[in-house]
């Protein structure tokens, strides 16, 4: 499940929010601290991927 970044305007804390796409879409967190959802903005955060790369020897 992707991890999502937000921060509350209202207390001035970032969290972060484990949920699945159609949660993030459906709804928005609230803050842990505050419980407060009108003043949460989800901030933009960094990916981190692994990959395989095969390569082919002719």
């Amino acid at each position: 499940m992707p991890v999502y970044e937000f921060y509350c305007r209202k207390c001035k804390e970032p969290f972060t929010e484990i949920m699945s796409v159609k949660e993030h879409d459906e709804r928005t967190p609230k803050c842990p601290r505050c419980q407060e959802t009108k003043e949460v903005e989800k901030r933009i955060s960094t990916v981190h991927t692994v990959t395989t790369k095969k390569w082919l020897t002719l």
